[in-house]
């Protein structure tokens, strides 16, 4: 979600000049006594909802598609289209989907266009997150069985299954476009996207067809507001009914409504760039970076206590994980004597700015001579994968697609991984993590983990700030939101608005 191009900025400046913004972006009148929610959202779509970009999430959040399976707060695998399955094999699950199910357009869904969701994400370009590396095939037994495969036994296929990334589309999505589904009208979710108006608006209506019974909602009016003081303001004004991503800065001003606070399986870190020629190549100097800083403090004053202070890279959102471990650091502090480093950060998440110069000052403290460089995450992002900084702090789902933390290690820490900010390649946690993706039973590889975590938070190679928190504001009236730790439901058939 943090690649977001601010797009929505202006309008809505311009927007919340007036509450009359909303009336003008409203669906279907409401029949009598029934209400349509206005939603505020912090991320604008840059993919034209597709589920193969960034935008997938935002799909599933607004209750437009679905998945396969679900995932619980706690990480099990629960019903969603499919009502049952069995697992034959390490490689092998067979799903049985739910009866009556209808997509938006009035087409039913079969074992047939389930699968062919699949392999239509399997041909994408790129692959979807979530299964780039499964090598899946997924063929319709019968009318109601989807049996999908993959090359290697995979403890966790289950749990790609149910990405946002892999919602079921009606066969119509694909017609335009293979590559780019739309989800516009061809969802199963309780509803319907009836209209999208580019990065600032869309209309969602009722789907009186919904498996999960009729929605207590008429429907839905969202606006897309990537500035969190104007989100705020749109709550306090009574313009929105909710409101995502609420800035800390922002919470002492909102009293008449409620503010939801989740944990979140998210990691405020730093990543020190540790490749030959670079300041934080020596392990002593990164040491000192670590000692200089005090991540409670930091989450107590810049977060005001509204974000968790870290136990590891892995935090309360993953009970798992527990809270009282810590990593002994693996080389003594050095001498900075003056060295300059250079720390990246940006803007789209606004307490990150604030934790930059906390940590900058910290340094300079401690002898380090530091220049910040703050930009929006998409300026930002080809200098970051390049390792053009000695420090990168930014925020960082560790559950990612599958909710596996090892599939998080290799994309963040291994040789190869896809975003691997501290640029390490270290032979040793390439063969940890190769012997972890092999364990088939959860707990163990979790526990595994947990000791790549130690090894990597002692030699200082990231350094964990706190643990983020979603932070939903919502009209005193508005009941039945999703607490999901992973940020990908919010709206359901149950929600409601007096």
């Amino acid at each position: 979600m943090k690649r977001r191009i601010l797009l929505a900025a202006v309008a809505a400046a311009t927007c919340m000049t007036s509450a009359g913004c909303f009336a003008e972006q409203a669906g279907t009148p409401a029949p009598a006594g029934e209400k349509r929610l206005r939603i505020g959202s912090a991320f604008a779509p840059d993919g034209r909802l597709s589920p193969y970009t960034d935008d997938a999430t935002l799909v599933t959040q607004l209750g437009a598609a679905e998945p396969l399976v679900r995932l619980t707060a706690d990480g099990t695998v629960e019903p969603a289209l499919a009502a049952s399955w069995t697992q034959p094999d390490a490689r092998t699950v067979r799903l049985t989907l739910r009866d009556g199910v209808t997509f938006h357009d009035g087409t039913t869904l079969t074992a047939k266009a389930a699968a062919a969701t699949l392999t239509h994400a399997t041909r994408a370009a790129p692959v979807p997150r979530a299964i780039a590396k499964a090598r899946l095939t997924a063929t319709a037994l019968d009318a109601r069985t989807i049996e999908v495969r993959t090359e290697q036994p995979d403890p966790v296929l289950l749990n790609r299954l149910a990405s946002p990334q892999l919602v079921i589309l009606a066969p119509a999505a694909y017609t335009a476009d293979p590559g780019r589904p739309d989800p516009i009208g061809h969802g199963t979710g309780p509803y319907r996207i009836v209209r999208v108006q580019g990065a600032s608006a869309a209309t969602l209506d009722r789907f009186d067809a919904y498996w999960g019974g009729r929605p207590q909602l008429a429907g839905l009016d969202v606006r897309f507001l990537t500035d969190g003081a104007a989100r705020a303001g749109a709550l306090r004004a009574g313009e929105v009914d909710v409101v995502t991503a609420v800035p800390v800065a922002q919470l002492p001003d909102i009293t008449q409504q409620k503010i939801i606070e989740i944990p979140l399986p998210r990691t405020i870190g730093l990543h020190l760039v540790a490749t030959s020629g670079k300041t934080f190549a020596d392990a002593g100097l990164r040491a000192a970076a670590k000692a200089a800083i005090d991540p409670a403090a930091i989450t107590a004053s810049i977060y005001e206590n509204h974000a968790d202070a870290p136990g590891g890279l892995f935090g309360p959102a993953s009970a798992w994980a527990g809270t009282a471990r810590s990593a002994a650091p693996s080389s003594a502090a050095a001498e900075p004597a003056g060295r300059k480093v250079t720390l990246a950060t940006y803007t789209d998440r606004p307490e990150l700015p604030e934790v930059a110069s906390a940590v900058a000052a910290a340094w300079r403290t401690r002898g380090f001579e530091v220049e910040t460089v703050v930009r929006e995450y998409t300026v930002l992002e080809p200098d970051l994968l390049a390792g053009r900084f000695d420090a990168v702090l930014g925020t960082r789902s560790y559950l990612l697609d599958a909710a596996d933390p090892i599939g998080y290690l290799r994309s963040d820490f291994s040789c190869e991984g896809g975003y691997n900010l501290a640029r390490l390649c270290d032979p040793a946690v390439d063969s940890r993590l190769d012997a972890a993706d092999a364990l088939t039973d959860i707990a163990a590889r979790q526990s595994a983990a947990l000791q790549i975590e130690a090894d990597l938070t002692g030699r200082a190679i990231t350094i964990p700030i706190g643990h983020e928190r979603a932070r939903i504001g919502a009209a005193a009236g508005v009941g039945g939101l999703a607490g999901d730790p992973y940020e990908r439901t919010l709206v359901t058939a149950a929600t409601t608005l007096r």
